[in-house]
């Protein structure tokens, strides 16, 4: 494990294998460097890049300074660009990819950027991530109800139903959910409102590919689609078979081309 220390003194553990150009992978909510999609995805593409995968603020081995906001998380992926020589691609899923979106266009110093189903709500017929969100999930935690606050995200933003977070409720993974609920008010602070930043996105002109799953919640595809469309030098890729929660042995290779290019 390594450690930068961003712009407020924060310590962000890392870690760091493979040669090559520099990739920077941003974990979606609850996961991290131990625990989620990012290490698989790490050693599928350390053969060609040299590949960062890091504790976001508040999980794991990641300091938490307090009051947070949206724009310490800037800084801190900013800290481990330089850490990486001064620039680096960026590959983002989920909230991670809003993060990485929110980043490119606060202007850090991305070569290209990867955002994988940030989840902005586009589609007003569907079900609604509630707009308060993170006030909710501030009120649950502050009252020491972790394991509630899992379940609100999982079932009311997330869209899984009641049936299957009662099971998970049961299961061992559950536990390491709950270790890492307090940062669930930070993925709701990055994506604010959850609409898409049509602005913000605009400003964005690093090339950037728009990753979705071709069956993964229609609110996700149309927001992927839309999102595609606002940004100026992206492009859309349509994962064939794929969900919200993508196969790093799918995801992996369309990396290695991307960046490749």
């Amino acid at each position: 494990m390594n450690t930068v220390i961003s712009k407020d003194g924060t310590a962000i553990a890392y870690d760091q294998l493979g040669n090559g150009e520099p990739v920077i992978l941003v974990d979606g909510a609850m996961c991290s460097r131990a625990f989620g999609p990012m290490p698989e995805l790490a050693k599928l593409l350390a053969p060609q890049f040299t590949v960062i995968n890091y504790d976001r603020r508040g999980r794991n081995d990641s300091g938490d300074t307090q009051p947070y906001a949206p724009e310490r998380e800037i800084e801190d992926l900013d800290a481990l660009i330089q850490v990486a020589g001064g620039s680096a691609f960026v590959a983002g899923i989920s909230s991670g990819a809003a993060l990485g979106l929110s980043a490119a266009a606060s202007g850090l110093s991305i070569k290209k950027l990867v955002l994988y189903e940030p989840p902005y709500m586009v589609d007003k017929t569907g079900p609604q991530t509630p707009p308060d969100s993170e006030a909710q999930l501030k009120a649950l935690i502050a009252a020491g109800r972790r394991g509630d606050a899992v379940k609100f995200f999982i079932k009311d933003m997330v869209g899984v139903p009641a049936f299957f977070v009662f099971i998970m409720r049961l299961m061992p993974v559950f536990s390491k959910l709950k270790a890492v609920a307090h940062t669930l008010p930070y993925d709701a602070a990055i994506l604010g409102d959850f609409s898409l930043p049509a602005q913000k996105a605009a400003s964005v002109k690093v090339s950037t590919l728009v990753g979705v799953g071709e069956k993964t919640q229609p609110r996700l595809l149309k927001s992927a689609k839309q999102l595609a469309e606002i940004m100026p030098n992206s492009e859309l890729q349509i994962f064939k078979g794929q969900t919200h929660n993508i196969s790093m042995k799918v995801f992996a290779p369309a990396l290695i081309e991307f960046f490749g290019k």
